[in-house]
């Protein structure tokens, strides 16, 4: 197995973050915006890119945030910093946060906020998906297998989008359930990929002593980080499917490190509180 390491992109706008960000703040730019709107939760790997893009291009940033207790909380490290480098943020209630696509919504968002280039959830986008498939070339072409996190499921749009016909690509859910299939259908009539929420671990941010140890071990024995939401579970999930025969024998496996590592100091904070042992 060979991982792309698109964490190393950089420390803050890496991996699929980048790959979403680079054309739609092309296109920011080119239509004279001077604000970006986006959402995300509290430990949101998005909400932080997008603060650090913005801070770079100065461009103002605002986060719509779920959950409008938080308000009242002392910051986590991704809010903390989203708020150091210029981010507003924008606590709503939860009920409230699911009508972050009505067209009555952002309306109310403008009227608060005056125009600015929205950003979806997760990033995900026609532009964001094109950019993700640049992740993808010539060097992957040997590859039989693509392996990936899923989130919103952009990233896995486009590669399924800039795969070849004899690949298959996998997507590793952080959440329960296969909803992204939906979301990947809009943007490719590929039929070459899988979807898997076996490794999600309950369900998006939840982590257990197990994940924490298999993290802890793989970063001893490679030197490659990994991170608790996404491409732990991923990489968790390929070594297990490797070791029950799911692959194929003498088939070559590329690993997709879609980044998410400024989200480790915030899960630690809480799996200290459980009193659980932390991320090294």
């Amino acid at each position: 197995m060979d991982i792309i390491r698109e964490d190393t992109i950089d420390t803050f706008v890496s991996g699929n973050k980048f790959r979403k960000l680079t054309y739609n703040l092309q296109k920011a730019k080119a239509t004279g915006h001077t604000s970006l709107l986006t959402f995300g939760g509290a430990f949101s790997n998005h909400i932080a890119a997008v603060a650090a893009a913005g801070n770079r291009l100065r461009l103002n940033t605002i986060g719509v945030i779920r959950g409008e207790e938080l308000a009242e909380l002392q910051r986590n490290p991704t809010l903390k910093y989203a708020e150091e480098h210029g981010m507003q943020l924008h606590f709503v209630s939860r009920e409230a946060y699911k009508q972050k696509e009505a067209p009555e919504f952002i309306s109310r968002l403008k009227d608060t906020f005056g125009d600015f280039y929205l950003l979806p959830e997760g990033g995900t986008n026609d532009l964001a998906v094109k950019g993700c498939e640049e992740i993808l070339g010539e060097r992957t072409h040997e590859y039989d297998y693509i392996c990936t996190s899923a989130g919103t499921g952009g990233t896995m749009a486009g590669l399924v989008r800039a795969s070849e016909r004899h690949q298959q690509v996998i997507g590793f859910s952080a959440l329960k359930g296969a909803f992204q299939v939906s979301e990947i259908k809009k943007y490719t009539d590929k039929t070459n990929f899988t979807l898997l929420d076996t490794y999600c671990f309950g369900g998006y941010g939840k982590i257990d002593v197990g994940l924490v140890r298999f993290i802890n071990d793989f970063k001893k024995q490679t030197q490659i980080p990994l991170d608790p939401i996404y491409t732990g579970k991923m990489m968790y999930g390929i070594c297990d499917l490797a070791q029950n025969g799911f692959f194929e024998a003498d088939s070559k496996i590329l690993a997709i490190h879609t980044g998410g590592l400024q989200g480790i100091k915030g899960m630690n904070e809480k799996l200290s509180r459980k009193n659980i042992p932390q991320i090294e």
